[in-house]
């Protein structure tokens, strides 16, 4: 057992089901989303983007841009709420919740694209 992918697979694996956490439910309740939910998704993906850094092969450059786009789009997301709750004073709308769901989900599509590949490349490993 390789350490190193225990703790990679790990990662990625979290960012993929904490996003989902956060995604699922109606797009625009904010009750259904909780924020500190969307920022522990931000944080694990950063964290998997960095892991997948020392990987010089085809596949983990695959990997990584997925990462980058999932980080992307988390970023984005904890922006636009942050912005919403503390700088415009408006409140969270339900459209403004519908657009943060919407990056979230893909985000959530870039994982889960993250993960299959992962398993591809597990798949393709010799004993």
């Amino acid at each position: 057992m390789n350490l190193e992918k225990v703790i990679f697979a790990f990662f990625i694996v979290l960012a993929l089901t904490i996003n989902f956490g956060f995604f699922i439910g109606d797009i625009d309740n904010p009750v259904h989303h909780n924020v500190y939910e969307l920022y522990a998704a931000l944080v694990i993906s950063l964290i998997a983007t960095v892991l997948k850094f020392g990987d010089r092969t085809h596949i983990g450059a695959v990997l990584l841009a997925t990462s980058l786009v999932a980080d992307v789009q988390l970023i984005i997301a904890v922006v636009i709420w942050g912005v919403v709750e503390h700088v415009t004073h408006t409140g969270m709308t339900p459209h403004v919740m519908a657009a943060i769901v919407s990056l979230s989900g893909g985000a959530l599509l870039a994982n889960i694209t993250s993960v299959v590949l992962f398993v591809i490349e597990t798949a393709m490993m010799r004993r």
